[in-house]
């Protein structure tokens, strides 16, 4: 493992205004960590690392490495960039065979106890760096495993679990606590748990598959992406047709996901061009290798069949350019219909958290998330949240980021009592 890290590590500049830096969402140190790999000081490169995630294994991983650090590498510019997620994964992969520990952020332990719902990337990372200031943390989750996303969402072939449970024991070995099989509007409820606790952290994600809002969506064959990668209870694909209507990260794991369960044909629909995908590019390469095919610029108008799936009908699209859009809108060309044949239609065109939950809390909503202000506070100052309950941006690092800023936040409000008590209006 060490062997090749040298080599990699020695490719980087270690340049001062660390662009890289810049384009990580989590703004890990990277030419620091880097150095400490040059000098064979594998520990305090972990360290470093642990400044500002406890996920390095996982983001080394499955972050989207060209968009961000490694796409904002100066090597990049005339060659390849270095290969920041590769030494990252290493140097976590390292840590967790070597067993180095999260290094604490405070010397004096607190009274103060949190709950954490959730346990998906950015409820993990608010948990750690709580513990890490040696506050008292239970962390609530409604299975019977912790992860969320990370093992109920991405699919192994993308993130080895052995990797993630790795991950995660790391974590709860700073004195975590966890309860498990606890769901939030059943068995656990706010109410009680605000007798219990000084503060509350919601991370339960956003993992309710948006609707496509056309007829015969709710025709039999029709499935969420979201919901079929976090219950892994699929239907039959053996010699099936499948149609995924999405061009983003999920569409990219589902359609992979059911290619390997035997599907005959697995079509990506979109309704941009190639270029406007939100998806990953490792990702969209990824699927391209497994003979995933793909139909740009068609928007799917409608789900044909009587009682189960029998196709689609779209239209062909153009591309145009509106003031104020970075992004290019899809309009639809007017007599283009055309049917696509298909046994089953996967849904992937985003998601939003759960409304049921949502209007069990008694907290402010806006636009179907959680409101909360710049501290991460809900209407209710004890009670923060973020990640996809709150409508970050959707990816791994993004909602550690989340989690760990709420940490700080949380921090701050129990110790300082300084930030605001009421949410932003």
């Amino acid at each position: 493992m060490k062997e090749n890290l040298l080599n990699d590590a020695s490719y980087c500049l270690g340049c001062i205004k660390k662009p890289c830096r810049n384009g990580c969402p989590l703004n890990n140190d990277i030419p620091s960590f880097i150095k400490k790999i040059k000098d064979s000081q594998y520990q305090e490169s972990f360290n470093i690392l642990s400044e500002t995630t406890v996920l390095p294994s996982i983001c080394g991983r499955i972050c989207s490495h060209s968009t961000q650090c490694q796409g904002h590498c100066i090597r990049g510019i005339k060659s390849k960039p270095v290969n920041i997620g590769k030494l990252e994964s290493t140097i976590g992969d390292i840590s967790l065979k070597e067993d180095y520990p999260l290094p604490l952020l405070s010397n004096k332990k607190k009274n103060n106890k949190i709950a954490i719902i959730g346990s998906g990337p950015s409820s993990l990372t608010c948990a750690a760096f709580l513990a890490r200031h040696q506050y008292q943390v239970t962390i609530y989750e409604k299975y019977n495993t912790l992860g969320g996303l990370l093992v109920h969402g991405i699919p192994s072939f993308r993130l080895d679990k052995e990797i993630v449970f790795k991950n995660i024991s790391k974590i709860l070995s700073l004195g975590i606590k966890v309860k498990y099989n606890q769901e939030l509007g059943k068995n656990l409820l706010i109410s009680d748990l605000e007798k219990k606790y000084d503060a509350i952290y919601l991370g339960i994600g956003g993992n309710i598959s948006n609707n496509m809002n056309i007829p015969g969506e709710h025709l039999k064959g029709v499935y969420s992406a979201n919901k079929l990668l976090e219950t892994n209870n699929h239907p039959d694909y053996k010699d099936k047709y499948i149609i995924i209507n999405g061009g983003g990260n999920v569409a990219m794991d589902i359609s992979r996901t059911i290619k390997r369960l035997g599907a005959k044909e697995v079509t990506i629909v979109y309704r941009r061009s190639k270029n406007e995908m939100p998806v990953s590019q490792e990702e969209l390469i990824a699927a391209e290798k497994e003979g995933i095919k793909f139909i740009y610029q068609t928007n799917i108008i409608k789900v044909i069949g009587d009682s189960n799936v029998e196709g689609i009908e779209c239209l062909k699209t153009n591309l145009v350019k509106e003031k104020n859009n970075p992004r290019l809108v899809p309009i639809d060309i007017e007599n283009s219909n055309h049917i696509i044949k298909c046994n089953y239609l996967i849904k992937a065109i985003g998601s939003h958290p759960d409304e049921n939950i949502l209007n069990t809390l008694d907290l402010t909503i806006n636009n179907s998330y959680l409101q909360v202000n710049e501290y991460n506070q809900t209407s209710k100052p004890y009670i923060f949240a973020g990640g996809d309950l709150i409508g970050t941006k959707k990816t791994v690092a993004n909602a550690s980021r989340s989690g760990r800023d709420a940490a700080y936040n949380i921090i701050k409000y129990l110790e300082e009592k300084e930030i605001t008590k009421t949410i932003t209006k």
